[in-house]
């Protein structure tokens, strides 16, 4: 009796050979979100308090521009508008917004609430993208913000409802710009570097006027102030965006998107290790719910038991034929 048996499984090769290629592009993009981890603390323990337009237009503005001097690249036809819109999301509201959620909610409440991004993303790719509502990634997606209110929501975690506003409203407004850059992608022959340049320029923009008529006067910037404006501007806001801005273009959104959850995981990591705050077992069970949910947000979808068929103008696989006897 002979069985016909594929020489491979359909589409195996191809998923393990993507799988393979995206690993460096995904630890790449994951460093974005890790560094902007580090925004709880720096925020909490270096900045003045009460001036989140301030921080978010030093983080952005200078940077913008050192970038433009350097690769003196301009955007072109529609790219002038569609930069400032990617700008006012990505940077303009979403930085200030940030500030706002880290300095009114202590407890992670706030990293909470930007745990909801990829589930924003999951919605806002069905009509944006054209992708469809998959139930996988909306559960994996609400395990994953699970796992980071396990991680920091503790019983004395005072709730704001201006600060979760701005949570919300931040998550709401960077899903929008990752979704929409996802979209537009990126013009030939511009960079990765150039085009974060053209989003931080068009963000600090925005927030320029706004910081001097909301916030009046800039606060006194000390030593520890300062190292803090620098990390965030250079390393959490120039390096950071440019990475991320790459990982989306060369990676599916929906494994993009769950990476965010690294950001308030690497923020309670450091209060334990800087702050001295206690990981019990609640919040390690949250670590690990939280960490199988950005794996299984880079795995592909699980093949379908039905019947594979080739794609359009390829033959089938070669088939051997095999004796059992």
């Amino acid at each position: 009796m002979t069985t016909r048996t594929p020489r491979n499984p359909p589409g195996g090769t191809a998923r393990t050979r993507a799988r393979t290629a995206n690993l460096p592009r995904t630890v790449l993009a994951a460093l974005a979100p890790s560094v902007w981890g580090t925004t709880y603390i720096v925020t909490t323990e270096l900045l003045p308090a009460g001036h989140p337009l301030f921080a978010g237009l030093l983080r952005s503005l200078p940077a913008g521009v050192i970038v433009l001097a350097l690769t003196r690249t301009l955007p072109r036809g529609a790219w002038w508008g569609k930069a400032a819109v990617l700008g006012v999301l990505n940077i303009g509201t979403f930085l200030p917004l940030l500030f706002v959620t880290a300095q009114r909610l202590p407890g992670g409440v706030a990293a909470t609430l930007g745990a909801v991004q990829p589930l924003v993303v999951a919605a806002l790719s069905v009509p944006l993208l054209r992708e469809r509502l998959v139930a996988r990634r909306l559960l994996w997606g609400l395990a994953g913000a699970a796992g980071v209110g396990l991680v920091v929501i503790g019983p004395a975690a005072s709730l704001d409802a201006v600060g979760i506003a701005a949570g919300l409203a931040g998550a709401v407004a960077m899903a929008l710009g990752v979704t929409l850059t996802k979209r537009w992608g990126r013009p030939d022959g511009v960079g990765p570097t150039a085009f974060t340049g053209w989003q931080l320029t068009a963000g600090g923009l925005f927030l320029l006027p706004l910081t001097f008529l909301v916030e009046g006067t800039p606060p006194p910037v000390g030593t520890g102030a300062a190292l803090g404006y620098l990390w965030l501007g250079l390393v959490g806001g120039l390096l950071a965006y440019s990475l991320w801005f790459q990982g989306i273009a060369r990676l599916p959104v929906s494994s993009v998107a769950p990476l965010t959850l690294l950001s308030p995981l690497v923020a309670a990591a450091l209060g334990a290790a800087v702050l001295g705050q206690t990981l019990g077992p609640v919040q390690l069970a949250g670590f690990a719910l939280s960490s199988a949910a950005i794996v299984a947000g880079q795995l592909p979808a699980p093949a379908r038991a039905s019947r594979h068929l080739p794609p359009s103008g390829e033959e089938p696989a070669p088939v051997k034929e095999k004796t059992v006897r």
